[in-house]
């Protein structure tokens, strides 16, 4: 087994980074990094005060507008499928990343009403 350490030699402050049995290895929690229990993206629902918040935002996008929806309390993977049901409806365009959702376009009257069938409590904010 050959094995690398991080740092220099005699200091006190070096950790494993690689073995030849297990490959590249975390330094936080020692584990083979595919089996790393530390760097997991966490399957909680981000924190909120359950009021969705609908904006338009165009800093950033060239003058375009972007419909940003922010607040949902879904894990990711419903948070996306709720971002392709919202872009079908609208019929643009977006992305949905770091719990936010996007659309291409000013379509806010059409998100609010579409969360709110939903039994969201939705707000406009911004101007």
């Amino acid at each position: 087994m050959t094995v690398k350490k991080q740092g220099t030699e005699g200091s006190s402050s070096s950790s494993l980074v690689y073995s030849t049995e297990t490959g590249r290895v975390c330094p936080d929690c020692g584990q083979p990094v595919a089996a790393c229990a530390c760097k997991q993206p966490r399957k909680a629902v981000p924190a909120g005060d359950g009021i969705v918040r609908i904006s338009l935002d165009t800093k950033g996008r060239k003058g375009k507008g972007v419909t940003v929806i922010k607040g949902v309390a879904l894990d990711a993977a419903a948070l996306a499928q709720l971002g392709k049901q919202l872009k079908t409806t609208c019929g643009s365009g977006g992305t949905t990343k770091d719990g936010v959702i996007e659309i291409q376009g000013d379509h806010r009257d059409t998100v609010i009403a579409a969360l709110q069938k939903r039994g969201m409590t939705v707000k406009r904010a911004g101007g």
